[in-house]
């Protein structure tokens, strides 16, 4: 579940929510159905705590103001507030850590802040009313610079008790080959993780080490576009690692759909030839996982927090 500082929903007639990221913090409105009625980004101030609580509070107040209406309010972050302390943890922007940042926000706007994951927001934003509405279970997983994944049921967040469910990216890659293990450094202290394998810097760092050249996620697509072999070679290596990836989540979970994210999740073929890898590594041998596009882009995050509070 999000978690949620100072009592219950405000009952308000819209809801507001706000993507915390390490550049730039979003926010949005959205009436009772979904519809956008304000969107506005800000810079996010580095490495302030303080300022970057002024930045939304300001946020808040001036689309409130300008909609002369008062909303409840989501909060995606890029790390978890922790059950056991009521402070944020594991976010790599370095200054909310250590902060009781639903609380702090409670206090500054006098209502109730809910907070998740924004991996857990994205999946929210796609149960609700995206690629994964109606569904039960929704996986959304985000293929981008890093690697990361967020779960819904019945359209709300589950984080777990420890804040982590849906850390997909920082369990080591299934089924190793000999070329692959034991696997690079990971930032979070382990070797082998799925991010540095299924992520755009996974894909642009064993494209070098196979075959020397630098090349961009997106020129390495240019080029297997143009059959070169060795861009075609690391197209199908990333392919078996993402469903190697993905069966693991299939077996522990079993979710009605999986949804990417993420630039990644641009690439056409993996959605025309996922469908055909996964029976390999899936248990039983059958995997009928509908695998997704998202429906809402690098607007998700924010929905998903506006979303926090469920219908209204």
């Amino acid at each position: 579940m999000a978690h949620t500082a100072n009592g219950g929903s405000a009952g308000a007639p819209l809801r507001i929510g706000v993507d915390l990221g390490g550049s730039k913090i979003e926010l949005i409105a959205l009436d009772r159905i979904g519809q956008t009625l304000w969107r506005q980004r800000q810079p996010t101030p580095k490495g302030d705590y303080q300022a970057t609580l002024d930045t939304i509070v300001t946020l808040v107040q001036r689309c409130e103001q300008e909609l002369g209406m008062q909303g409840t309010l989501g909060v995606g972050i890029p790390g978890v507030i922790s059950s056991q302390t009521g402070r944020v943890k594991n976010s790599n922007s370095q200054c909310l850590n250590g902060h009781s940042l639903d609380t702090d926000l409670a206090y500054r706007l006098g209502r109730p802040v809910r907070t998740a994951n924004d991996a857990n927001c994205f999946a929210v934003s796609e149960a609700m009313d995206g690629a994964g509405r109606g569904k039960k279970m929704v996986f959304g997983a985000i293929l981008g610079t890093g690697c990361g994944a967020g779960l819904a049921i019945n359209g709300e967040a589950h984080s777990g008790s420890n804040g982590v469910a849906g850390e997909w990216g920082h369990n080591p890659l299934p089924w190793m080959s000999d070329a692959e293990f034991p696997g690079p450094d990971c930032f979070c202290g382990k070797r082998g993780c799925i991010e540095s394998y299924v992520s755009g810097s996974g894909l642009e760092r064993q494209f070098f080490e196979r075959f020397g050249e630098r090349l961009t996620a997106t020129e390495i697509e240019l080029k297997a576009r143009q059959a070169d072999p060795d861009a075609l070679a690391i197209q199908g290596a990333y392919l078996d690692q993402l469903a190697r990836s993905l069966a693991h989540v299939i077996n522990i979970l079993d979710p009605d759909c999986i949804v990417l994210g993420g630039g990644l999740s641009n690439l056409d073929w993996l959605y025309q030839k996922l469908p055909d890898v996964l029976p390999h590594y899936v248990i039983g041998g059958e995997c009928h996982v509908p695998v997704l596009r998202n429906h809402h882009g690098d607007a998700s995050g924010v929905r998903g927090a506006a979303w926090l509070w469920g219908e209204l």
